[in-house]
């Protein structure tokens, strides 16, 4: 398969389209669950989408090493390549690394204002047009007001969409009547998306919560493989 008609015919259409055409610059996304679901490989999967199709993207992980991160965008790599039989997959590769990069903070003590301020830096000194920032290991669900503002200001004046992941914490993670996690509801008003993943048989099943101005849940018709970790039509 050429580049354009993966491009034309990935889940990540289905995703988008089910999201009224994407996140959007300006705006703030979350993927929800409870640890170990699948977050990561999906915010990879979506920024691997997006450098398919030529966009830049900022990887920022508040993990102590990067390694394991790098190594989720491979592997991703290398089973699209492998299900979709990519035509000149080294070279594409090659050329799709160069729009990405990744930047590592220590989750304790860093404040918002650190990680904005290297993110501007990056993206006006270091020329680096980044269109989509993804946020893994932030504490979204812990996150002050006037931090939430910082994050939503700055997509706005950067013009970028903001990813992130959060995780739902204990065995039955609580929700309400409308399908929102619970750690959640104050913030919610701050989402423009929010997303929850959940096994149910043999996979990962995505629904969407918020649609910007829409709350009402629906389902995604997207699951993700737990074999290869990548988002897939049902």
């Amino acid at each position: 398969m050429v580049r354009s008609e993966l491009n034309k015919r990935g889940p990540l259409r289905v995703f988008e389209k089910s999201i009224n055409g994407g996140l959007g610059k300006g705006h703030i996304g979350v993927l929800a669950s409870k640890k170990g679901v699948g977050k990561t490989a999906c915010l990879v999967h979506i920024a691997t989408d997006k450098l398919f199709r030529g966009r830049h993207v900022i990887h920022v992980s508040f993990s102590q090493k990067v390694d394991h991160i790098i190594n989720w965008y491979e592997d991703i790599f290398k089973e699209i390549a492998k299900k979709r039989d990519l035509e000149d997959a080294v070279d594409i590769h090659d050329e799709i690394i160069k729009n990405r990069v990744i930047m590592n903070f220590n989750s304790q003590g860093t404040t918002i204002d650190q990680v904005l301020k290297s993110l501007s830096a990056m993206m006006t000194e270091g020329h680096f047009p980044a269109d989509s920032v993804i946020f893994d290991g932030y504490k979204l669900a812990e996150a002050s007001p006037e931090d939430l503002d910082k994050l939503k200001s700055f997509a706005k004046e950067a013009n970028v969409e903001l990813w992130f992941s959060v995780s739902l914490n204990g065995e039955s993670p609580t929700f309400n009547k409308d399908g929102v996690p619970t750690v959640l509801l104050e913030r919610l008003k701050d989402l423009d998306v929010l997303i929850t993943l959940k096994y149910e048989g043999d996979h990962v099943h995505f629904q969407v919560i918020k649609d910007h101005e829409n709350l009402e849940p629906k389902d995604m018709t997207l699951k993700l493989d737990p074999k290869t970790m990548l988002i897939a039509r049902e």
